[in-house]
């Protein structure tokens, strides 16, 4: 069955949805990511529990309290219209900031771990060279944790295309501007239109496999780096 136009719109905004919040993610968490993994602070433990909260948080569960803090009656919905700044709620510019904290934990953690493998003696030894804290982290440290960068990516752009429950609660299902793929197969169930559902779905399920084994394969490709290291 043929997508109709109301698909393609959907699916557009999905990708430019995902798109834009990995970036925006990727900028955002690499300095939390780097003191995560080299601090030894008390605030490492509930930092890291509060970066994982959607991890087990039920998806209705933020995008109330965000629709709450965010709207116009909010702590920073009132002072986003006191400076001038439209209301965030069934909004894209809500969808992202939703969508940011919905995914956060599948891009720090990556990033993260990836900066932990490091260790610490390949900055060592750029110190010994007069190399500069800046220098080391942008020419030794971000280098070495690019499988974690790609990781991170990966998840963050599969996370934010799959998300449902969130982007309804925040983004409502105005069409062109929240409604994302999974709305729209949920409009399509609703409706009764099973094929429509059907083409999308399998989309996505398809789109869900690909991510999958890109991923694996990259895992597998950064463990075999690892070992061709330790041999050499």
């Amino acid at each position: 069955m043929l997508l109709s136009p109301e698909d393609l719109g959907a699916i557009w905004l999905t990708l430019k949805l995902a798109s834009l919040v990995t970036l925006l993610l990727i900028v955002l968490c690499t300095p939390l990511a780097w003191w995560l993994a080299r601090t030894q602070s008390w605030l490492k433990g509930p930092i890291n529990a509060i970066v994982a909260m959607p991890l087990v948080l039920p998806p209705t569960v933020l995008g109330f309290y965000l629709l709450l803090l965010l709207g116009p009656q909010g702590s920073v919905g009132a002072f986003l219209g006191q400076i001038g700044f439209s209301a965030l709620p069934f909004s894209f510019a809500g969808l992202v900031v939703a969508s940011m904290l919905y995914s956060l934990p599948f891009v720090v953690q990556p990033i993260q771990n990836a900066f932990i493998a490091i260790g610490t003696k390949p900055l060592e030894a750029a110190a010994t060279l007069r190399s500069s804290p800046w220098d080391r982290f942008l020419y030794v440290a971000l280098p070495l944790a690019k499988p974690g960068y790609i990781s991170a990516a990966i998840l963050g752009f599969a996370h934010t295309v799959g998300e449902f429950g969130v982007v309804l609660m925040i983004g409502g299902n105005i069409p062109n501007e929240t409604r994302v793929i999974s709305i729209q197969i949920y409009d399509h169930v609703e409706a009764l239109e099973y094929g429509q559902a059907h083409t999308l779905s399998l989309l996505m399920m398809a789109f869900a496999f690909i991510v999958l084994a890109f991923l694996y394969g990259n895992q597998k490709r950064q463990k075999h780096h690892v070992v061709a290291g330790s041999v050499l």
